[in-house]
């Protein structure tokens, strides 16, 4: 009935095979309602940084708001600047391979580009410190002749590998806020958007 589909609030599957576009269309409107919070739990997440110092002379939560900082004085677009503030977001969770997070929490809404910056940077970064620990600082080599290699290259030098002077003013995470909200708006590409003609 038109009427019951209307006022349907949650599916009555219980296995998807048996979905029906009334099901799915009350679990769009349910998943509306809490369009923006993803944004929200981005920052809950960047305010965890704060006092995890892991031996630096910066917490890791100032470590990420320099970054940005640095990129945003620079006069890089609000893209780059919010790719700078979440690119160590994964340092507490994933440890082992911290880049990699960053870059899947945004690479849905940035460029091909700033996402490959993102996801190599750890290697990269390495460039300044790997020989102190027993590692090949040149292991970003085997992505040299890579389109955006010389991108993520001089984002570490720049802005990351900079950015952990206790006297540096940074900017506050609300500065970075609204910028968050407008780069993670809508998704420039996902499984989820439809092609258009």
């Amino acid at each position: 009935m038109a009427d019951d589909a209307a006022v349907q609030t949650r599916a009555k599957f219980h296995a998807m095979t048996e979905g029906t576009l009334e099901d799915w269309q009350a679990i769009g409107r349910a998943s509306a309602a809490h369009r923006g919070e993803h944004v929200d739990r981005i920052l809950a997440h960047l305010k965890l940084l704060a006092g995890d110092h892991g031996g630096f002379a910066v917490d890791r939560l100032e470590h990420s708001l320099q970054t940005a900082t640095r990129a945003h004085r620079d006069g890089r677009d609000e893209e780059y600047v919010v790719c700078a503030l979440i690119h160590d977001i994964g340092d507490i969770l994933m440890p082992a391979d911290h880049a990699e997070l960053g870059a899947c929490i945004l690479k849905p809404y940035v460029s091909e580009a700033n996402h490959w910056m993102l996801e190599k940077h750890g290697v990269f970064q390495g460039y300044y410190f790997f020989h102190h620990i027993g590692l090949d600082r040149d292991m970003r080599e085997q992505y040299r002749g890579h389109p955006h290699f010389e991108h993520c290259a001089q984002f570490c030098h720049r802005y990351d590998q900079s950015a952990f002077d206790p006297a540096y003013e940074s900017m506050p995470l609300e500065a970075f806020e609204p910028m968050l909200r407008r780069v993670m708006a809508a998704p420039k590409r996902s499984i989820y958007l439809r092609e258009t003609a």
